[in-house]
């Protein structure tokens, strides 16, 4: 259960003499909701299972019946795809980009969805901030990244791919071919996953506490001005967060599109 939750119903205020109970890790933790077999589903899980359903299903409601005049469902749709088809597909990878655009486009509107679910009611809780699922994310990424490195290449055009660097001073060519596999190979994955996770893991955090600082604060008396600026500032950054959701998703999917045209070049 979450700290803004327990605080609502215990009842502190400042007036009451109980000490601020300050949000932390376990604002982020959730007992499991139901069980299938051996899988125990918490929120943040079932919000994960909702935000695919609802991409899977719109662009299937979308696209499944395309038509020359297209609908209303149809257009959205469309708006959003070439969204991504153009301004990142086709700007980073170049005519290439067009057979990766339904992988990108996916991972968009799966990302920015499990983000938008922290200001929408009942959710009201970032998916992303769990650090599984930006792994998982930035896994499926990266296997993208290395299943195309040594598909166009080859095997060994591909590690050159991934850490050779041409006309290199021969003394240094150890030091440049660990650091290129370094990055290429170990700190990818990672720096793309920690990106996003890390983002909505503080913002999260912020509305939380200025959210369980406006009830903390608010009593009969002058203290409810605090509260109300709290309040402000809560909401403040709550629309602040849409704009972040939008960038870290489309951040996430700029770098995968980034390592896919990476993967589909020369060597270096």
């Amino acid at each position: 259960m979450s700290a803004h939750t327990l605080l609502a119903e215990s009842g502190c205020h400042i007036n009451a003499h109980c000490a601020f109970p300050a949000p932390g890790l376990n604002s982020f933790d959730f007992k499991p909701i139901f069980s299938i077999g051996s899988v125990d589903f918490t929120k943040p899980m079932l919000l994960a299972v909702i935000c695919m359903l609802i991409v899977v299903g719109f662009f299937w409601a979308a696209f499944s019946k395309p038509k020359l005049v297209p609908g209303k469902l149809q257009l959205v749709g469309e708006i959003g795809y070439n969204f991504i088809a153009r301004s990142i597909a086709r700007e980073v990878i170049g005519k290439k980009g067009d057979k990766y655009v339904p992988f990108l486009a996916s991972i968009f509107f799966f990302v920015w969805l499990m983000n938008i679910m922290s200001i929408i009611p009942l959710a009201q809780f970032p998916v992303a901030s769990r650090f599984a699922f930006p792994v998982g994310l930035a896994l499926l990424v990266w296997i993208t990244y290395m299943f195309l490195t040594f598909k166009t290449h080859g095997f060994r055009g591909g590690v050159k791919n991934l850490v050779w660097l041409d006309n290199l001073p021969k003394p240094i060519v150890p030091l440049i071919v660990l650091l290129e596999f370094l990055q290429n190979v170990i700190l990818r994955p990672f720096t793309l996953a920690v990106r996003l996770w890390a983002n909505m893991f503080a913002g999260h955090m912020l509305i939380v506490v200025f959210s369980v600082a406006s009830w903390y604060l608010l009593t009969p008396s002058i203290m409810s001005a605090v509260a109300g600026s709290s309040f402000v500032l809560a909401a403040g950054m709550t629309a602040f967060e849409l704009l972040i959701q939008f960038l870290q998703a489309y951040i996430f999917t700029l770098l995968a599109s980034i390592y896919i045209s990476g993967a589909l070049e020369e060597g270096h």
